[in-house]
């Protein structure tokens, strides 16, 4: 298996020339602030409104867990490596804590001037203790005391108590008292219980309270006999990234485990207060979290407004979108009248646009379909993340206790679902899954599942390929696409592929399918060099894409020559973007769009030529980590009614505007003006499958 990473192909030392790309880590920036903008947009349903606030505080913990720290570490250390614009890390981290300082501030103001106001008009009060009448107070410090005090540790700092252990991402009270009879000051920290809810509510369920708040306004039942001279809400980020050596590890998920555990005493990147705290306070903080001021980022309360999404649980369906039920396309049945995954991909293949299209009925069906039937002999599975209760393991293990062979590739290094991962892999193990832990140096990402079945004597191979996890819970809020196949050709691919993947195969020859990290670099440069070559040779070229980063160097220089050579390039990048459109002599062809709305554009389509194009769909964005670090996989799509969708799914995306913002070559984005007739991707489709 080792052999796949080191036949990556060669990226030579790049030195960028600083106007020929934007900066990665402000470009995702630029994409939370589009999130912001939809909270701030007051035609928006409230709760959505909240939800986006949460949305966008909790990429910017995300942020900060994972790109701010690997900035950090590259300045502790003195190397000297340069982003795509020519800046150093300090450079960096200058720049963005300046752009997160604003935006924090404008998040937090549009929540406690704008959202809560509103809120409270429509019946959700979110308010502070100090405005609740008595009656009420005497409510909640009852709750406190029988549900909250028993959960509370206050740890006192001094010289027999050092400075406790700070969790990521915790919510914590600083607090300081005096002692009236020696008139000594004393620094305490409590941690507000993480399993407990945010926000308490009255039990007329008209008024909502912070837990912090609550907490505060009782410290008395804490600290008897001290006085409370102050006490601030904080909150500590943490490095969470980390790499993990897999040629040194003798068990890969031992190792894994090991590394998790360091995880939580990892170096502290970020630290937010409350505004009012005393400089005193935050002096202590800041020398004993080992931090700078560049690191410290004062705020309006309540902090970690990613818990939001409390309130937007909440059953108040007039003040949410629509509700919208997924649809399940036309499939054959059986003689009992139930659907028929295996005989409908007989007749043809299916292309499912989630969540528009049911996933339930679907990708998910066609897994538990194979698990229940007794022709099924294979099923080969690759599992990236998946939801907490989730209906693909137990079909997996369902099947694998009806004496199907199971493999399932699980990808226990994806990003803050290891420990997840970690559980499914050892469930799926001990049901009798052939479980693998992906490969040595790369994460396998791409989304694949490959069944065999007995037919007649003779075996016949069905696919599933996607953009999107095979998680119910995420399909119903992410915009993926995913092909449903009996294709014989994909279905051959796909077997050698997982051959590769699980055993010794050195096979790297596909027709239908790309494989990173063997060639989807050098695939996609020979895919853009051929629409040059049309369009040199005169006749009519295209190019678009629609993905959610696009960073790598030399598949955006491939575009500037493209571009240059005349032809027609539409980016539709969710995120990151770092190629300067419309500059002129360098990109002027070439135009991208972002679009946002009520789901995550997570689909990845990427269509070649003007007249008979090919249009390939998969799992990974042309980033480094995706072309270079990942196991990933595009399958061209050549099926006409498959095709044809996928053209109108590019066509409304470039046509929207409504959810649309559009990039400048100096790296500003724009919200399209809808206009007398807006379109909008998402609302069309919404539309289309209602009908």
């Amino acid at each position: 298996m080792a052999h796949l990473a080191r036949e990556i192909e060669p990226t030579p030392e790049h030195a960028p020339d600083a106007p020929r790309y934007l900066n990665r880590e402000l470009s995702w920036i630029d994409f939370n602030e589009r999130v912001l903008a939809l909270a701030e947009d007051p035609q928006a349903p409230l709760l959505e409104r909240a939800k986006f606030l949460a949305i966008f505080a909790g990429n910017l913990d995300e942020f900060f867990q994972v790109r701010v720290a690997g900035l950090l570490r590259q300045e502790a250390a003195g190397v000297a490596v340069r982003s795509e614009d020519g800046l150093t890390a300090s450079e960096q981290l200058a720049r963005i804590a300046d752009r997160v300082t604003d935006l924090a501030e404008r998040h937090a103001l549009l929540f406690g001037r704008s959202v809560r106001p509103r809120l409270a008009r429509a019946g959700i009060r979110l308010t502070r203790w100090r405005q609740l009448t008595p009656e009420l107070q005497r409510e909640l410090r009852d709750v406190f005391v029988e549900r909250v005090f028993p959960v509370l540790t206050p740890l006192a700092v001094d010289p027999v108590h050092p400075f406790p252990y700070i969790s990521n991402l915790s919510l914590n009270l600083a607090v300081m008292l005096r002692d009236p009879g020696t008139e000594q000051r004393h620094f305490a920290r409590i941690k507000v219980p993480p399993l407990l809810p945010r926000f308490l509510a009255s039990s007329d369920g008209e008024v909502r309270v912070t837990l912090e708040d609550v907490i505060a306004a009782n410290l008395g039942l804490l600290f008897p006999g001290l006085t409370v001279l102050e006490q601030h809400a904080f909150r500590v980020t943490r490095n969470s990234d980390f790499e993990l050596d897999d040629d040194e590890a003798d068990d890969l998920l031992e190792a894994l485990e090991e590394e998790l555990s360091r995880r939580r005493i990892s170096p502290a990147v970020r630290l937010e207060v409350e505004r009012r705290m005393s400089s005193e306070v935050l002096s202590l903080l800041v020398r004993e979290l080992q931090i700078t001021e560049r690191e410290v980022y004062r705020l309006p309360g309540p902090l970690g407004l990613a818990d939001l999404w409390q309130l937007h649980a909440e059953d108040h369906p007039d003040l949410k979108d629509r509700p919208f039920t997924p649809v399940t396309p036309a499939l054959e049945v059986d003689e009992s009248g139930a659907t028929d995954l295996f005989a409908t991909l007989r007749r043809r293949d299916l292309l499912v646009h989630h969540p528009y299209d049911s996933f339930a009925t679907t990708a998910q069906a066609f897994i538990e379909q194979a698990a229940a039937d007794p022709q099924v002999l294979a099923i080969k599975q690759t599992l990236y993340r998946t939801s907490g209760e989730s209906p693909i393991v137990d079909a997996l293990v369902s099947a694998a206790a009806a004496g199907k062979q199971v493999v399932v590739l699980v990808e226990i290094k994806a990003r803050f679902d290891e420990q997840n991962n970690i559980a499914w892999a050892r469930k799926l193990e001990q049901a009798g899954c052939h479980v693998v832990y992906g490969l040595v140096g790369l994460k396998t990402h791409c989304k694949l599942c490959l069944v065999v079945r007995n037919e007649a004597g003779a075996l016949r191979r069905y696919v599933h390929v996607g953009t999107g996890n095979y998680n119910p819970a995420t399909a119903r809020v992410y915009e993926d696409v995913g092909l449903l196949t009996a294709n014989p050709q994909l279905g051959e691919d796909v077997s050698h592929l997982f051959n590769l993947l699980t055993g010794y195969s050195r096979g790297s020859d596909y027709d239908s399918i790309i494989v990173a990290p063997l060639n989807l670099r050098r695939r996609m440069l020979e895919m853009i060099d051929g629409e040059s070559r049309r369009a040199r040779d005169g006749h009519r070229a295209q190019i678009v894409m629609k993905l959610n980063s696009l960073v790598d160097e030399r598949i955006i220089d491939a575009l500037y020559e493209a571009s240059q050579a005349g032809v027609r390039i539409d980016l539709v990048v969710r995120g990151i973007c770092s190629l300067r459109p419309g500059v002129p002599g360098l990109s002027e062809t070439i135009h991208v769009r972002s679009i946002l709305g009520r789901f995550l554009e997570h689909s990845r389509i990427y269509l070649f030529g003007a007249d008979q194009p090919e249009i390939w769909i998969g799992s990974p964005d042309l980033m480094h980590r995706n072309l270079d670090r990942r196991v990933e996989a595009v399958v061209r799509v050549d099926d006409a009614t498959a095709r044809e969708r996928l053209r109108v799914i590019l066509a409304l995306a470039l046509a929207d505007t409504v959810g649309a913002w559009t990039l400048d070559g100096d790296g500003d984005w724009t919200a399209v003006d809808p206009g007398p007739d807006p379109v909008s991707l998402q609302g069309t489709l919404l539309e289309r499958a209602r009908g």
